[in-house]
């Protein structure tokens, strides 16, 4: 049995209910699992010469199982959707449908998915969050159209991205 169909039947320290739900969020808001598997492969290829975009998929699902990265994923999405319907209450709602480059409660949210995988997390979100490659370049761009927003959810893509990076450099640590 693989690591996923082992959580999947185990709730004893993940939610497979809430990953579903989660996958089906991020999908409504134009993410799926083999955008986020393709950063944390170009992540990782520098430093695994065998990595796999399956590899990397593998532990995309590793991190989405995780209830903290659950939770951060649902908030984030929800901030945003609330945002574009304009139900967020001023300035809070200015400071988001904007993506105010002060604001920094979307990379905080973030970071409390990268806290869970240590420092090679943290960098690689950082680097993420910086270059924007990928989903997360097309989730930005989106987000300064207008009714869009993707102010957490870039944000949130880029530190599962780092996530599975830091897990599979811990899974091939020598």
């Amino acid at each position: 049995m693989d690591y996923l169909e082992q959580q999947k039947t185990s709730n004893r320290l993940n939610d497979p209910k809430k990953y579903g739900i989660v996958k089906e969020r991020l999908a409504e808001r134009g993410v799926i699992p083999l955008d986020i598997a393709k950063l944390t492969l170009d992540l990782q290829k520098p430093y695994l010469e065998n990595v796999t975009i399956e590899l990397c998929l593998e532990h995309v699902d590793k991190v989405l199982l995780k209830r903290e990265v659950q939770h951060a994923i649902l908030v984030g999405i929800e901030l945003d959707v609330l945002a574009e319907k304009n139900l967020l209450s001023e300035p809070l709602l200015t400071l988001v449908k904007s993506d105010y480059g002060l604001f920094g409660i979307d990379e905080i949210l973030a970071l409390s998915i990268v806290n869970v995988y240590g420092s090679i997390g943290l960098t690689n979100f950082g680097y993420v969050d910086k270059l924007k490659p990928g989903i997360i370049g097309v989730l930005d761009d989106e987000g300064k159209k207008e009714g869009r927003c993707n102010t957490f959810l870039d944000d949130i893509v880029g530190a599962i991205a780092a996530s599975a990076a830091s897990s599979l450099a811990h899974r091939f640590a020598v």
